[in-house]
């Protein structure tokens, strides 16, 4: 925003600040917390402190940001509770989305960098990666949660530690009790902190990054939540009308257990076994490039298949303690321009679900990459220069909180157009 956009809704901007910091006992936090924010939101190519101060007129107090921001004890957890309970009673989510994005480093003194793969750069790189969750609709999203992804050689009770940044741990304030915990479990952790602010998820959403650990889906089924998860074609299955049988007993030993009489397949094999002639036009959403429809813009559109299946593998029937597994949705786009399947997602939603409004669910995810892309291009999302733990924790809850107003803001303006939102 220019200073004359920003002047223009300084009264809301203060009023949504006044909420988000509510349980700051200090009144200087409550000033430097709103500063952060309007430092955010001022146009500017970088939103690191010290440009940020420079930005910020009678607030531009570089010291006083840059103590807020990387080591005053306040609890991120609790702005971003009031941030998710606001939200939601702004969006009314149809879906929690879950999906990690890498934050580039040139140096190696950052809380937690190491070469690793990233979407953000499409490449193992010398990075920090953040899992977040969001609350969506395919009209808004806002981010409500983050980890900061611990690698194995930062956690001294890893086989892979790596001695020199073990050692940084202390400098860089990572607490004690926090080590390598693969990226799902951070994401059910958010889960669990979600639900006890009293917030009602309806839906997980996630990429096959989540969605092929079977232990993740087992998480969410333990919870009651229903999901749609992308997964690889590699994943095997029955067919849903497949059950097992209990093979004949010789007479010596103990009695074999039921099985299935036929090996499991993988999804891809299934899909391309249904055939082409499955494929049903599906069109979920409208885009953002013109189109000769009513709208004006070009619809999002493509083929899918819905089969019924029973998901098998090692990890499948740890979790299941019956020999017959339960039944679920597999989902593929197969474009018509392509010789096979492109895309799997798995669901637990009902058997009677239709086709299109499975695609349109599991298509939802692109809100996450729409917030990612705009809170990195317009907040600052990967600009802070800070190295510690609690640093990188405080600063991507206040872009979180920047990027809310930003969408409350046009929320505000087009209560009924999804695509000004």
């Amino acid at each position: 925003m220019t200073p004359e956009e920003l002047a223009g809704v300084r009264e809301d901007l203060e009023a949504f600040a006044a909420e988000l910091f509510e349980g700051f006992f200090r009144a200087d936090q409550r000033r430097w917390g709103q500063a952060y924010v309007r430092g955010l939101l001022l146009d500017g190519r970088r939103k690191s402190v010290e440009p940020m101060a420079a930005r910020l007129g009678e607030d531009g107090n570089r010291q006083a940001l840059a103590h807020f921001i990387t080591s005053s004890p306040w609890d991120p957890a609790h702005v971003r509770a009031r941030l998710a309970w606001r939200m939601c009673e702004a969006i009314g989510p149809e879906a929690l989305i879950i999906d990690d994005t890498g934050f580039l480093k040139d140096g190696d003194a950052s809380a937690c960098v190491s070469r690793q793969y990233t979407g953000t750069a499409g490449k193992v790189t010398n990075c920090q990666v953040g899992v977040s969750v969001h609350l969506a609709t395919d009209r808004a999203s806002a981010a409500i949660d983050w980890r900061l992804f611990v690698p194995p050689s930062w956690d001294p009770a890893s086989a892979e530690a790596d001695a020199i940044k073990v050692a940084r741990r202390t400098r860089c304030g990572i607490p004690g009790r926090v080590g390598h915990v693969e990226k799902w479990q951070l994401a059910l952790d958010m889960i669990d902190e979600t639900l006890s602010w009293g917030i009602d998820i309806p839906l997980v959403v996630a990429d096959a990054g989540y969605g092929d650990a079977a232990a993740f889906r087992h998480g969410l089924e333990e919870r009651g939540l229903p999901y749609v998860v992308g997964i690889s074609g590699r994943h095997t299955a029955h067919p849903a009308d497949a059950h097992p049988v209990q093979p004949v007993y010789a007479g010596t030993g103990r009695p074999p257990k039921m099985q299935y009489p036929e090996p499991a397949q993988t999804v891809k094999d299934l899909v391309i076994a249904a055939g082409r002639a499955a494929a049903r036009p599906v069109s979920w959403r409208e885009g953002s490039r013109p189109g000769k429809g009513r709208s004006g813009v070009r619809s999002m559109y493509s083929r899918f298949v819905a089969l019924r299946i029973r998901p098998a593998g090692r990890g499948v029937r740890r979790a299941v303690d019956d020999p017959e597994l339960p039944e679920r949705w597999l989902l593929a786009e197969w474009p018509a321009t392509e010789p096979e399947p492109v895309q799997f997602w798995l669901s637990n939603l009902p058997s009677g679900m239709p086709l299109a409004t499975l695609v349109r669910l599991a298509k939802l995810r692109w809100r996450i990459e729409h917030d990612y892309r705009e809170m990195k291009q317009a907040l600052g999302l990967a600009h802070f220069e800070g190295r510690t733990w609690a640093g990188w924790h405080h600063h991507v809850t206040l872009v979180s909180a920047a990027h809310a107003f930003c969408t409350l803001q046009r929320l505000a303006r087009h209560p009924k157009d999804p695509a000004q939102v």
